[in-house]
C-alpha cells in the first residue's frame, strides 16, 4: 500500500470519525485522546473511539477503543489491522496495543505536543520517572510493533499531496485546539487522577 493512500485515509478517519466523538466527550470532562482500528486490506474502519476517563481512569482513548473492539461480536485478527491513535500513546496504551497483538500504530500528535499544546504532560513524566526515558526515548521500531508519525508521513509526500495533507493537518490541529480549550475549562471538575 502506498503511503499517500494510507496518510490520506488516516487523516480522514481522525477528522471524520474520531474528532466528532472526542468533541462530545470533552464536553463531559474527558481528555482529547482518541483512536481507531482499520483493516490493513482496504483501510475500512472497524471501530473508532475516544477517551472516557470520567468513567474509569484507565479508559484512555486507545484502551477504551480496544475495550470496545473486544466487545464486538465478530472482530478481525489484530494482525490484519492498523491501530490509529490521535496522540502518541502513553506507556500504558503502548503496552495495551502490544498485548492486544497489533504489530503497528500510527499517531498524529507527539508526546511533546500533548505536553506543550494540550497541557497534558503525564506521558513524558511517567516515561522519565518510571523508565528514565527522555522525550522520544522509546524505540518506535522494535520486536513488537512499528510506530509511525502521520505528520512525518505527510511531510515525506510529494507535491501536490504534501500541500493537501498539510491543509488538512492544520484543520485537524485547529479542531483539537478547540477541543482542548473545552477540556481545560472542565479540567478541575472531572476528578480524573492525572487530569
Amino acid at each position: 500500500m502506498r503511503d499517500v493512500q494510507l496518510t490520506e485515509r488516516l487523516l480522514n478517519v481522525i477528522e471524520d470519525d474520531i474528532l466528532p466523538l472526542t468533541a462530545k466527550e470533552v464536553e463531559a470532562g474527558n481528555k482529547v485522546f482518541g483512536a481507531a482500528i482499520l483493516r490493513k486490506s482496504d483501510l475500512s474502519l472497524v471501530i473508532a473511539g475516544t477517551n472516557d476517563e470520567t468513567s474509569n481512569p484507565l479508559w484512555h482513548g486507545e484502551v477504551h477503543t480496544l475495550k470496545q473492539f473486544y466487545e464486538l461480536s465478530e472482530r478481525p485478527d489484530t494482525k490484519e489491522l492498523l491501530f490509529l491513535s490521535t496522540h502518541e500513546p502513553c506507556t500504558m496504551c503502548m503496552s495495551a496495543i502490544t498485548w492486544a497483538g497489533f504489530d503497528n500504530y500510527f499517531y498524529f500528535f507527539s508526546h511533546e505536543d500533548s505536553r506543550d499544546s494540550f497541557g497534558i504532560p503525564h506521558d513524558l513524566k511517567i516515561m522519565k520517572e518510571l523508565y528514565g526515558l527522555e522525550p522520544g526515548g522509546y524505540r518506535r521500531n522494535n520486536a513488537f510493533f512499528d510506530a509511525r508519525s502521520i505528520v512525518d508521513m505527510a511531510e515525506a509526500a510529494d507535491e501536490p499531496d504534501r500541500t493537501r495533507f498539510f491543509r488538512q493537518i492544520e484543520r485537524i490541529k485547529a479542531s483539537y485546539a478547540l477541543a482542548s480549550d473545552t477540556y481545560q475549562s472542565h479540567k478541575g471538575e472531572s476528578k480524573i487522577p492525572l487530569g
